[in-house]
């Protein structure tokens, strides 16, 4: 029992650290400022699906495709390593700016920019494919879904959070769960080596 814990924990954490839920506070708010109640609920209605979407599309298709195009999974855990480790690194860069700056509100902006590429990006896709070759489809699947209902939730309750945390405590957060992400990606890259080498 300890040990399905353990894997459901060991999937969850990196996802989880990929979509860097609380570091997206900031933009949804300023994004959705002078929305209405309603409007705001339904853009995260928009955002949680497209993200979980988009996702799911890649976790179950997203090995086919590479084997199709001849791409083994040591190939992909060196190249999305590299990937995550260069993401992590633009987002720790002060003058990376992670936002999309919009100048009007859009009703489609839980799709675009917010669902994806903002929830749902490289990162996340990226792993999100490499938990499914660590620990399965199944453990991914839970994973993910259990990342996107606390995504939800911090959406929900996003100006309660800025408030607790402020807008330094968030920033804070963020760098960390990027340090995170690079080290993810190192990881990911020295598995594939080995792979290779093996």
């Amino acid at each position: 029992m300890l040990t399905g814990v353990e894997s459901y924990l060991l999937a969850f954490i990196p996802i989880f650290v990929a979509v860097d839920a609380i570091g997206n506070i900031p933009i949804f708010v300023s994004l959705t400022e002078g929305i209405n109640k309603k409007q705001r609920r339904k853009i995260i209605t928009d955002t949680v699906t497209t993200a979980t979407v988009v996702a799911l599309l890649f976790i179950f298709i997203g090995k086919l495709i590479l084997r199709f195009i001849g791409i083994t999974i040591a190939d992909f855990q060196v190249a999305g390593g590299l990937l995550l480790f260069i993401i992590s690194m633009r987002l720790l860069l002060p003058s990376t700016p992670k936002g999309i700056v919009v100048e009007h509100h859009d009703k489609d902006m839980g799709v675009f920019p917010l669902g994806t590429p903002l929830i749902t990006g490289p990162a996340v896709l990226t792993t999100t494919l490499m938990m499914v070759d660590s620990y399965g489809m199944q453990i991914t699947f839970v994973s993910l879904i259990l990342n996107m209902c606390f995504v939800w939730f911090t959406l929900a309750k996003a100006e309660h959070i800025i408030k607790f945390l402020g807008p330094s405590g968030s920033r804070a957060f963020s760098k960390i769960m990027y340090i995170l992400l690079a080290s993810i990606g190192v990881m990911m890259a020295r598995k594939g080596l080995t792979g290779m080498l093996q």
